[in-house]
C-alpha cells in the first residue's frame, strides 16, 4: 500500500485531536477561571533502514494557555479571584490536591467551604476548610477567613482558617481531563505567602471564542483535505493493481 496513506492517516488523527481541544475551549468560554488547552503537533521525520522519504505527524506535550482572565465584579463575598499570579488549592477524590482559579465557592451540608464543582477548598493547616454556622464572613487578600459566628454581635469576629494559595513553577503544572492543575509528581506544593486574592470577583475563562472558532474552520479544512489524500491513494493503488493485471 502507498505510504501517503500513512502520513495522510496521520495527519487526520492529529487535525481530530485540534477539534476537540477546541471544541472543548468553546465549550468552557464562560466557565470561571478556565484556562484555554492549546492543540500541538509537529513534523516528524521517520527513519528506518531505507532512505527517510516520510514526515509524519506526531503530538507533541499537551499545553495550557495560563494567561489571568478578566476580572469581574459580583460582590458576592464567597467569590473570590486571584489577583495576579497563584492558585488556590482543592482536594480532588483522590486525596491529592489540585489547584484551580475558579472561585465560586460555597458552603455545602458538611459546613465545608467547596468550589462550584464541590471539591472541598483546602487550608493552609493541609485540610479542607470547615466554617462553623456564621452570619457573615469576609476573606481578606491573604486568604483568611474571618467571620462572625451565627447569633453573635458585631465585635466578635473569629479567625476560622486561611485558604491555601500556592504559585507552583508553570513549567511542572499539567492540567488533568478533570480540568485541574497538579503537578508533574502530584506532590503537594508550599503555600506561597505573597499570593493575593481579591474577595467579591470572579476570573472570567481566558478563551478567545473567535480564535476557537477560526481553529474548528482551519482543522476542518484540513481534516477534509486529509481525506482527500486517502482517497487519491486508494486511485492510485487501484490504476496500479488495473495495470498489473494487464500485464
Amino acid at each position: 500500500m502507498d505510504k501517503v496513506l500513512y502520513l495522510a492517516m496521520s495527519g487526520a488523527r492529529e487535525n481530530m485531536l485540534a477539534q476537540q481541544t477546541h471544541a472543548n475551549n468553546l465549550a468552557n468560554a464562560n466557565t470561571t477561571g478556565f484556562k484555554s488547552d492549546l492543540a500541538q503537533a509537529r513534523a516528524m521525520q521517520v527513519f528506518g533502514e531505507g532512505h527517510a522519504s516520510r514526515v509524519y505527524a506526531q503530538t507533541e506535550r499537551p499545553a495550557t494557555d495560563l494567561t489571568h482572565g478578566t476580572l469581574i465584579e459580583t460582590g458576592r463575598m464567597l467569590d473570590v479571584a486571584l489577583a495576579g499570579d497563584g492558585w488556590m488549592t482543592v482536594l480532588k477524590p483522590d486525596g491529592t490536591e489540585g489547584y484551580t482559579r475558579g472561585g465560586k465557592l460555597q458552603i455545602n451540608a458538611a459546613n465545608q467551604l467547596v468550589t462550584g464543582s464541590g471539591l472541598p477548598v483546602m487550608g493552609n493547616g493541609g485540610i479542607p476548610v470547615v466554617l462553623p454556622p456564621f452570619d457573615s464572613i469576609e476573606i481578606a487578600t491573604n486568604g483568611t477567613i474571618t467571620i462572625r459566628p451565627l447569633g453573635e454581635n458585631a465585635a466578635e469576629l473569629v479567625v476560622a482558617d486561611q485558604l491555601k494559595l500556592v504559585n507552583p513553577d508553570p513549567q511542572t503544572l499539567f492540567k488533568g481531563t478533570d480540568g485541574l492543575m497538579t503537578t508533574g509528581a502530584n506532590a503537594p506544593v508550599g503555600a506561597d505567602p505573597n499570593v493575593r486574592v481579591r474577595s467579591g470577583y470572579i476570573e472570567s475563562s481566558n478563551v478567545n471564542a473567535v480564535s476557537e472558532l477560526t481553529g474548528i474552520i482551519t482543522t476542518s479544512r484540513q481534516f477534509e483535505m486529509q481525506i482527500k489524500m486517502m482517497k487519491t491513494a486508494e486511485e492510485n493503488s487501484e490504476a496500479a493493481a488495473a495495470i498489473l493485471r494487464m500485464s
